[in-house]
């Protein structure tokens, strides 16, 4: 190694840009500056964006070392480790060209399809305008907001919403929340997410028209946080108390509803949430119906008041939302707030972390997932900026802006989409509350001077206690000042150096950096320490003693005084943000009379179009960020007028004008709720479930609305996309139907007035219908075995285990399965078992939903109608059931020699709900995320299972699952969920993960159905990050069980005494 002296100077070219260098050293790429440097290069384009923290560390180790041997060894190393980062990231950009190009291909593929099935191109009025830039009902809204701007406008509107009383659930149960004293900055969980849902909860619940809002999210009893955080109800008091008084009553106002779910006494964070999701959708559930029913009794003369729309915030609730939408068939609306193929792209470029690594920390591939299923079911996605559509959103499978224009044209003509639908956007801005801001006229030099009338107020604490005498030299020069939690896409380090480096900005203005709360540095995150380490190196290396703040502490209470200070100092307000979704600090600043500099790459650049008060700059930009600092400091005409028309055009983001723009989105959908609760047209009776001592008038009701399924042929329609049937065909169909249920009513009836409809019903002939409203416990069978044998063998041992129990009628039996009603008959008949062994069958993998007849010999089965009205949502039809076939015959296996068909379209196994394929090699199908990706593309919203060990697919409706069919039980019938005991095998379909987890009990039988681990082989995301294995809910069988090991299962559950 002796005369490679060169690679201590080239490294110490290279790392000239890190820390610590000796300040009397001029840094190469300063002198290089304004030049093509190739060791500037080499530095931007390898090493800035890995996480190598230690290398520079490395190199001032390896230069201080004495051996020259040892030295030169070790740079040698050195360079060989930057050598490999410069491969390795060449390889994941490669990786990455190479993924962005195959997702062009299939979404070109998939939107030529789709076009092709609409049967043609768009027509001029298809092509009009961008998405983001037409509204709901098709109008332009370029170059303004849709907002009122007078208080005329808004007296108008407020009269128009009188006599409404609505009620709307906003969701988000990630970060601690709370109405007063939001700890904001406590950790990445509790940032502006948090406050942003709090004040629109708070400003819903004061607009005319809305009776109630609750905002749910996650009881937190842990020791670490507040007691506050563990209260189930805290009520928001509005910011003005005396407006729309008139709208009060008993529960009416906005309220925090927290659920308990997850770990009792800890506090986690949001990406270990996801398997406790479950959990949380059926407390949150609960609290929804009964609510809807006080609310009933309030105001809705007795009949439930469901919700108008529930709003997810963020992933983990937009999931959560998704599943609650489908179980009350409300609709759902969605606000990503961050999203997660943003994020992981980011990560990709900013590490040399791999997909996995990165997947394993942020659980990312389940959140993109969750983002996907919430543009499903969602009807409308609210999203801040034009940027968040047109360069977030349209990375999702689940949406494409070119579809959508043509999708949105085609409705609003009246034309058929073919089963093809696509959540609208919506841009609105969220708001702020402005009543009680007074900006400053006066400044550090000259204060307005005071009087008997008008006496200035003294200095707030954090003035002088936190801020100016703790740290400047000169508290009166203009402030600079930077609200960000300590997280590398903030960028705060590169503001630190253009500040450190710009002797002029230096010398006219002061840098104040609040970020967050922390008690220690140790005790931080990992990223957000090394992020404020490296800032507190930057002070010390450009000696900025003096001149820079960073207080520890603040309370929430303390940051308007924040913003006065600056503008008093007239300063100016920075977010130098890589991306930013929004930016509400943006306009809280701008609210107090601050200029703002802002990042250009996001949601910035709309706020900067409305307000026109400052700056845009290119974060990566080091000299741009200093010179419109410098620009809006040392001009103070430029300041003034920043300043005034900001405060002229801030109303635009008031709460009020949001809420009424949000309302008036929800007032265009088409009302959802479950419809046994809807009052027909034409007078027909309607089904109040809600009360399980009315027998007598349940039964009337349901043999109004259910019918029987005694061969398994197709029931019920599949919306206006279905074939339809030969008109003699149709008529004498439903005529054998109605006939049916008229005999059945009647027999029912007579048999009920003999028995006597107010006596306690006899154990065999129980008054109420269906008999599952009369069990102390319900045991799902969901064993999804590869043959009719193993899960025969499977339910005689489970009816065995339960054998006192269920003679005595206290334990009923419900059979959750793939197969269709005519295979339930067959599987029933060969084992000798009886219909009436269950109350209630889950057929088709979620899709029908069937309850054994009380007249078992002629009529064995009784489906459910309404469920499949729960269920229909987006329905993709015949239009979808043309796309599956086309798919299915494009596999083939080309090895053969007449390329044998892998998959083909079984009409017998089919219902209006559920269209099945046979699989005839499913080792060479593609997997289950592959096909919910191609039918996503296409618009086409459906939920794809593999079953009986991937020998058969079964498409069925987006909202619709076996787990989906048990809550909507409980919204229909009372049911209690924590009631039900759901027995799986230790595998199963590719639906098996929604059946754990949740408030029911699971057993899991160790060695059953193992086998069909093969189809959850070629997962998004590993099952242990959706199934909560630890809760105290899930038990296991000892391999090869017996009955008397089942029970054993059950007594540790708490369902059987021992």
């Amino acid at each position: 190694m002796a005369g490679n002296d060169w690679i201590n100077s080239y490294l110490e070219a290279i790392l000239d840009v890190g820390p610590g260098l000796d300040d009397v050293k001029s840094s190469l790429l300063l002198r290089e500056r304004g030049h093509f440097s190739p060791t500037r290069y080499f530095v931007e384009e390898v090493i800035t964006g890995f996480d190598e923290t230690d290398l520079h560390r490395s190199w001032v180790k390896a230069s201080a070392t004495r051996s020259p041997q040892e030295r030169n060894t070790r740079l040698e190393n050195m360079c060989w480790r930057i050598w490999n980062l410069a491969r390795q990231k060449k390889q994941l950009e490669g990786e990455e060209l190479q993924r962005k190009a195959k997702r062009r291909m299939e979404r070109e593929r998939g939107r030529r399809e789709a076009t092709a099935d609409m049967s043609e191109d768009l027509s001029e009025g298809e092509k009009g305008d961008a998405v983001s830039d037409v509204s709901v009902h098709g109008e332009s809204s370029r170059g303004r907001l849709p907002r009122i701007n007078s208080s005329d406008a808004m007296e108008i509107w407020t009269s128009q919403q009188k006599g409404k009383k609505t009620y709307i659930v906003l969701v988000s149960i990630h970060g601690l929340i709370r109405g007063e004293n939001m700890e904001l900055g406590r950790d990445s969980d509790t940032g502006g997410q948090v406050k942003y849902v709090v004040e629109l909860a708070r400003a819903l619940g004061s607009m005319p028209g809305v009776y109630r809002v609750d905002l749910l999210t996650r009881q937190v009893s842990s020791p670490d946080v507040d007691w506050t955080y563990a209260e189930p109800i805290e009520m928001l008091s509005p910011r003005n108390a005396d407006d729309f008084s008139d709208e009060m009553g008993e529960s009416s106002g906005a309220y925090i509803i927290r659920i308990p779910f997850g770990p009792r006494d800890k506090y986690i964070p949001k990406e270990l949430l996801w398997p406790h999701i479950p959990e949380f959708v059926d407390g949150a559930l609960t609290h929804i119906i009964q609510m809807s029913k006080a609310l009933g009794e309030q105001i809705g003369g007795g009949k439930p008041v469901w919700p108008v729309a529930i709003h997810g915030h963020y992933a983990d609730a937009g999931d959560s939302v998704a599943l609650l939408s489908g179980a009350l068939n409300v609709p759902m609306l969605f606000t990503g707030h961050s999203l997660g193929r943003d994020k992981l792209e980011q990560l990709l470029k900013q590490s040399h972390s791999s997909r996995d690594e990165i997947n394993s920390t942020y659980k990312i591939m389940r959140r993109i997932e969750a983002e996907e299923l919430s543009l499903d079911a969602s009807e409308i996605v609210i999203t801040s900026t034009r940027q968040e559509i047109e360069e977030q959103w349209r990375l999702y499978d689940g949406f494409d802006p070119i579809l959508e224009r043509k999708i949105r044209a085609r409705i609003k003509r009246n034309v058929s989409c073919y089963g093809r639908f696509m959540p609208r956007m919506v841009i609105i801005p969220p708001g702020m509350e402005f009543h009680h801001i007074v900006p400053l006229d006066g400044d550090m030099d000259g204060e307005a001077e005071s009087n008997e009338d008008h006496p200035t107020s003294p200095d707030p604490p954090i003035w002088t206690e936190v801020l100016i005498m703790r740290f400047f030299t000169n508290p009166r020069k203009p402030m600079i000042l930077a609200l960000a939690r300590p997280d590398p896409k903030k960028n705060i380090t590169t503001l630190v150096k253009a500040f450190g480096e710009c002797r002029p900005l230096r010398e006219l203005a002061n840098l104040t950096l609040i970020m967050g709360n922390r008690e220690g540095i140790d005790e931080m995150s990992g990223t957000n320490s090394s992020v404020l380490l490296s800032v507190l190196k930057l002070i010390d290396k450009y000696d900025l003693y003096g001149q820079v703040a960073y207080p520890k502490h603040h309370k929430q209470s303390d940051v308007p005084d924040i913003y006065r200070l600056a503008a008093k100092t007239k300063g100016v307000f920075i977010n130098p943000a890589f991306i930013e979704p929004f930016g509400l600090t943006l306009i809280e600043a701008t609210a107090y009379g601050l200029p703002i500099v802002a990042t250009k790459n996001g949601g910035p650049v709309d706020i900067h179009r409305v307000l026109d008060n400052g700056l845009l700059i290119d974060p990566h930009d080091q000299q741009s960020i200093a010179d419109a600092l410098l620009k809006l400091v040392a001009d103070k005409h430029l300041w003034s007028r920043c300043r005034q028309n900001g405060l002229k055009n801030i109303h635009l983001f008031s709460w009020p004008e949001h809420c009424k723009t949000y309302l008036s989105k929800i007032g265009s959908f088409k009302p959802r709720h479950p419809q046994w609760q809807r009052n027909d047209d034409d007078g027909g009776e309607t089904s109040e479930s809600d009360s399980p001592g009315d027998s007598l008038r349940d039964i009337q009701d349901i043999s109004l609305n259910l019918r029987f399924s005694m061969d398994g042929e197709k029931s019920g329609t599949s919306g206006n996309d279905n074939i339809s049937e030969s008109e003699g065909g149709s008529a004498d169909r439903s005529s054998k139907i109605e006939n049916a249920v008229l005999a059945w009513s009647k027999g029912i009836s007579k048999e009920t007035r003999r028995s006597g409809s107010m006596e306690k019903p006899d154990q065999n002939t129980s008054a109420k219908f269906p008999a599952l409203r009369r069990r102390k416990h319900l045991f799902v069978i969901a064993v999804d075995c590869d043959s009719s044998t193993d899960l025969l063998e499977t339910t005689k041992k489970i009816l065995e285990a339960a054998g006192k129990e269920r003679s005595e009628g206290s334990v009923g039996f419900i059979l959750s399965t793939s197969l269709t009603i005519s295979e339930i008959r067959s599987f029933l008949v060969a084992g000798g078992l009886s219909p009436n062994d269950f109350d209630a069958f889950i057929c088709n993998s979620g899709s029908d939903l069937y309850y054994s007849s009380l007249n078992s010999e002629d009529r064995p089965f009784v489906v459910d109608f309404y469920y499949h009205s729960h269920i229909e949502y987006r329905w993709g039809g015949e239009g979808l059931r043309k796309t599956l076939v086309r798919w299915a015959t494009s596999l083939s296996d080309k090895k053969t020699e007449n390329e044998e068909q892998i998959v083909s379209a079984s009409e017998q196994l089919s219902t209006d709900y559920c269209y099945a394929f046979k699989v005839q090699k499913p080792g060479k199908v593609p997997p289950v995320k592959e096909l919910r990706k191609l039918l996503r593309i296409q618009a086409l919203r459906c939920h794809p299972i593999y079953s009986q060990n991937g020998s058969r697919l079964n498409v069925i409706p987006v909202m619709a699952s076996r787990a989906q069919a048990l809550r909507y039980l409980y919204v229909r019938w009372g049911v209690d969920l924590s009631k039900m005991v759901v027995i799986v095998g230790e595998c199963g379909d590719t639906d098996y993960e929604e059946l754990l987890g949740g408030v029911h009990k699971s057993v899991i039988l160790k060695g059953v159905c193992s086998s069909a681990i093969n189809q959850h082989a070629n997962r998004s995301y590993p099952l242990v990050d959706v199934i909560p294995l630890d809760s105290p809910n899930i038990v296991q069988t000892a391999e090869n069980c017996s009955s008397n090991d089942i029970r054993s299962s059950m007594e540790k559950l708490g369902v059987f005494k021992n």
